[in-house]
């Protein structure tokens, strides 16, 4: 990865036509070939990018300073660079990826271990039940021997819904499965899931953590 710190300003030309008057930023080159302007103050999101695939040509003699990105559909990203302030390589290797939220696997274990949780008479078939579009966290029968699959989330938010909706139409195609219906649990869910999940006959479960490790407060709930 290529850090650069320059005061420059920025013009894209493509489906429409964007202008960053000069200004100190951050220019991060990386080794997919991406390339993306970063201001102090908006956090992950970029000011400007290119995505790849795409192609860094620094200028020479006349326009040294003028740095253009060109992706395959021929649309471009013109750095003019005014003063560099600073300008590192650092090789990072191969990232190992997004370790699973310790919490939510834990989630997926216990309710598992307590299936009858979602329900009197519910039994598990499987947990990470794989699908061609990924695992299904749990996969299950409730009391009428109906197929149950189950996303779960620490969180529950609309593209928890979106997943679990996907599983769901292929899991469906299966004729020693079908009809198979959904519940998305999550120790918190966001009403415009909720929403979207009543939407789609996909029922939601609440979680309680501390209740599926075994462990009672002494706090009243109102079921």
């Amino acid at each position: 990865m290529r850090l650069v710190i320059a005061r420059c300003s920025v013009d894209y030309a493509g489906r429409l036509t964007a202008h960053l008057p000069s200004a100190p930023r951050l220019i991060l080159v990386k080794a997919d070939g991406s390339v993306s302007i970063h201001a102090d103050d908006r956090a992950y999101k970029p000011l400007n990018w290119m995505s790849p695939p795409c192609t860094l040509k620094e200028g020479t003699e006349d326009d040294a300073g003028v740095w253009t990105v060109v992706n395959k559909s021929g649309e471009k990203l013109i750095i003019t660079m005014e003063e560099i302030l600073h300008d590192s390589s650092h090789e990072l290797g191969v990232d190992p990826g997004l370790i699973k939220d310790g919490v939510e696997a834990h989630l997926q274990e216990l309710l598992a271990d307590r299936i009858d949780t979602l329900g009197k008479g519910y039994t598990l078939i499987r947990r990470e039940y794989p699908t061609a579009i990924g695992p299904v966290d749990i996969l299950c029968r409730d009391a009428d021997g109906g197929t149950v699959a189950v996303e779960i989330k620490r969180r529950g938010e609309i593209d928890g819904v979106e997943q679990l909706t996907r599983y769901l139409e292929l899991l469906n195609r299966d004729p020693h499965l079908a009809p198979v219906r959904g519940v998305f649990a999550a120790q918190e869910i966001k009403p415009q899931a909720r929403v979207l999940a009543t939407d789609r006959g996909i029922d939601c479960a609440v979680l309680d953590y501390d209740a599926l490790r075994g462990i009672e407060d002494d706090k009243l709930r109102l079921f």
